[in-house]
């Protein structure tokens, strides 16, 4: 059973905790299955690549890896401030389809 991860793609967020605490980014990648976010411009680490044919130059790049996803809290898009996520139910008008929507905790704005 895989578990679950409380940010998506491409979701705003800010770094509570670890290192990059305070940074903020967009997440590019989630891992549910460990529970781990990659997120633009944080935990940067550098890795030594060896010359190929697609990189003929080869050298020392720096790519972003991930932290765990309990070190991220989403950005309220309203606020612009942190916040917890919570589900709510809400019927779809058109359809009378019933669907599960994202609240933000701090405002009540669904996202």
């Amino acid at each position: 059973m895989a578990n679950t991860v409380h940010v998506r793609k491409n979701d705003q967020v800010i770094v509570i905790s670890g290192n990059s605490k305070g940074k903020q980014g967009k997440v590019l990648k989630v891992f549910p299955e460990n529970g781990r976010v990659i997120i633009e411009g944080v935990n940067i680490r550098k890795r030594h690549s060896r010359p190929t044919q697609k990189n003929p130059q080869g050298g020392i790049v720096q790519k972003e890896m991930p932290i765990h996803a309990s070190n991220v809290m989403v950005i309220d898009p309203k606020s612009g401030e942190p916040t917890r996520v919570g589900h709510a139910h809400v019927r779809d008008a058109s359809s009378g389809k019933k669907k599960t929507m994202r609240v933000s905790r701090k405002t009540g704005e669904m996202f």
